[in-house]
């Protein structure tokens, strides 16, 4: 799953980063990592993002709702990486935090199985449809029963990300091959 570097393809490579960083800098991109997430990596990844929240005398409610969505989607992004089956690699994926004046916005995108599309599909829609009542009622039966994860392998983390952030899940699939889509997820939180 090679693709071609776009720096190589535009010409001199610090006019497009300079072009990145303001795109990142107009958007209020926080952090953008693209690459391999590990157990360590996520690790190292919560601790930076917890100084510069403290740094930034952010609010704690507010703060502890962002760290626990980032949790569950670091998490996510470790234990379910796509591993290319002819190279043997991980195949990167990416996470990024922005905000604007009214939210906070965390973005992930990772490679998933075709064949796993739309049963993750249909446990984001199941979480889209409740409400908060219907989402704690949910998050109940879940560990109760444990069948929301066996299903899909998609966990009860959905469920805590959507509790959490208090807002519907935004997603895509956007279909790469015949065996692979790029899965993109969008968890707002809402500042107040």
């Amino acid at each position: 799953m090679k693709n071609e570097n776009p720096m190589k393809k535009n010409g001199n490579p610090w006019l497009n980063l300079y072009d990145f960083h303001t795109l990142m800098e107009e958007n209020n991109v926080a952090l953008i990592y693209n690459g391999e997430f590990s157990q360590d990596f996520t690790k190292s990844m919560l601790a930076f993002m917890e100084k510069k929240f403290i740094s930034e005398d952010m609010e704690d409610n507010l703060r502890r709702k962002i760290f626990n969505v980032m949790v569950e989607i670091l998490q996510n992004l470790s234990k379910h990486r796509y591993q290319d089956s002819e190279t043997g690699e991980f195949v990167s994926a990416t996470f990024s935090i922005g905000h604007d004046c009214e939210s906070y916005f965390i973005i992930s995108g990772n490679p998933i199985l075709n064949d796993k599309v739309e049963s993750l599909k249909d446990k984001l829609d199941q979480v889209n449809a409740l409400d908060k009542d219907g989402l704690k009622d949910l998050y109940k039966q879940v560990r109760l029963e444990g069948k929301f994860s066996e299903v899909s392998g998609a966990g009860i983390g959905l469920i805590d990300i959507a509790r959490e952030s208090g807002n519907k899940l935004g997603y895509e699939f956007k279909p790469l091959n015949d065996a692979i889509s790029f899965f993109t997820m969008q968890v707002k939180i809402s500042n107040n």
